[in-house]
């Protein structure tokens, strides 16, 4: 009996937290780091990162990481609206 998996295995790698808006210092390294692969977006503390299954908006407080792969996935934290 095969067993079919509901998420890829995890590939673990090196992950930078989107800062808050006004965190001009780290809003530089996370574009630093992030360099081709992402955009921003009108909206003040968030970016528009490529990831391998398309466009996703991270905001100030999800992490973006980056896998031994190369690539980046967004980890979306909770946020008041999301309820």
């Amino acid at each position: 009996m095969s067993v079919t998996r509901l998420h890829p295995p995890f590939d673990h790698g090196a992950a930078l937290r989107v800062p808050p808006a006004h965190d001009r210092k780290n809003w530089a390294v996370l574009w630093r780091w992030l360099g081709d692969e992402a955009r921003s977006i009108a909206e003040a503390s968030a970016v528009q990162v490529h990831t391998p299954e398309g466009p996703v908006v991270a905001h100030s407080g999800d992490w973006i990481v980056l896998s031994h792969s190369g690539r980046f996935h967004v980890a979306h934290t909770m946020r008041a609206h999301d309820s």
